[in-house]
């Protein structure tokens, strides 16, 4: 298992593998698609971002709410293609680490490729075990999305898996690879 701590840089990066085991501790922003669309919005109209991307992870998440005592509710990985379209600008712009669950378009691959970044797999219907690692929660934009609005999220030990390297190697392609090889 590897431990790792954000903010991250391109060295940090290119030890990760595909299908290494990873902890994550440090800060995490959470964004999903209507955050993405503003951000992506900003950068075109030269604007600031709520937070510099520069090697920081942004998780694919909208908490659940939390219930009274609790720093946030369940807190599992969205679909992250939905994304897909909004993602290359962030990478341009130093973005390191991307949470969320299942594939991402070859377009998204390449930016990983040539800017340095990798995403990585939470475990979809997990939210309750994932949100056992975040130890912070606050709303830093967009409030109005509600559970979309961007956070800033301290997270202690979050496991993650590497579904795919800044070099392009995935996941998804091997489990298709494998179960070719080996008839499932």
């Amino acid at each position: 298992m590897i431990e790792l701590k954000t903010p991250c840089t391109s060295e940090d990066i290119e030890k990760l593998k595909c299908g290494d085991v990873v902890k994550i501790s440090g800060v995490l922003y959470t964004g999903r698609d209507q955050a993405h669309k503003r951000m992506v919005a900003a950068l075109k109209e030269g604007k600031e971002l709520p937070f510099d991307v520069c090697g920081q992870a942004i998780y694919y998440v909208g908490p659940a709410p939390n219930k009274p005592g609790e720093i946030i509710g369940s807190a599992g990985p969205t679909t992250s293609y939905r994304m897909d379209d909004l993602t290359v600008p962030l990478l341009e712009k130093g973005l390191k680490i991307m949470i969320g669950k299942g594939k991402r378009n070859d377009v998204v691959i390449e930016g990983m490729k040539k800017y340095k970044a990798v995403y990585l797999a939470a475990i979809g219907g997990a939210g309750a075990y994932i949100s056992n690692s975040i130890k912070k929660c606050e709303v830093i934009a967009y409030e109005d999305l509600g559970a979309e609005a961007v956070r800033r999220l301290e997270v202690e030990d979050l496991q993650v898996i590497v579904a795919i390297d800044c070099e392009g190697n995935n996941i998804y392609d091997r489990r298709q690879e494998y179960a070719k090889a080996t008839n499932v």
